[in-house]
């Protein structure tokens, strides 16, 4: 970022290409509409372009992207309506992070897709706050001390958001197998 805060253009494409896939997954679990995921992205990069003169050293630049990310969806909650009534993903939004390989035998490839659609489903079920810092550690590996920068949450709520979102979603797939397996 200071390389392009010192007018390197090709510094400011870099930091482009290596964030544009996970920011953009991010928008869209957050939120689940695809336009406003894109309209909300590209909202983000503007900011980052606008406030490259004022950019300091303050936290690696993915904090400081992912909280300007974050202070945007609080923005369009705040403006439109809550995080947590939101629509469930279609099928062409699945989560890349666990997709499988279609190399595999047909029976084990339908296997995969519904352990793939029950983590999602588990995913969609958790409170916004634990959603998202849970994304934002298991997408991007960010530390719990990243999260609670970006979330302005003290380290010990995010701790316990990421605790409570694994615990939730570790309960949620095995009753859904449990179903499946007795059903």
């Amino acid at each position: 970022m200071l390389q392009f805060q010192q007018g390197d253009v090709q510094a400011f494409e870099q930091l482009y290409l290596k964030h544009k896939g996970p920011l953009y997954r991010y928008f869209v679990r957050q939120i689940q509409d695809k336009q406003l995921a894109e309209d909300l992205y590209q909202d983000t990069w503007s900011k980052v372009i606008n406030a490259a003169a004022r950019y300091s050293v303050t936290a690696k630049f993915t904090t400081w992207l992912y909280k300007i990310a974050h202070n945007l969806i609080i923005d369009h909650v705040r403006a439109v309506k809550p995080l947590d009534n939101t629509q469930a993903l279609d099928e062409e939004q699945t989560m890349d992070s666990f997709s499988a390989d279609d190399s595999h035998q047909p029976e084990h490839q339908f296997e995969k897709d519904q352990q793939q659609q029950s983590m999602k489903d588990c995913i969609e079920k958790l409170p916004a706050v634990q959603k998202e810092a849970f994304l934002l550690n298991i997408e991007l590996g960010l530390t719990a001390a990243s999260i609670s920068e970006i979330a302005g949450v003290t380290l010990e709520a995010t701790k316990s958001r990421i605790r409570y979102a694994y615990k939730s979603i570790k309960a949620c797939v095995d009753a859904r197998w449990q179903e499946v397996s007795h059903g």
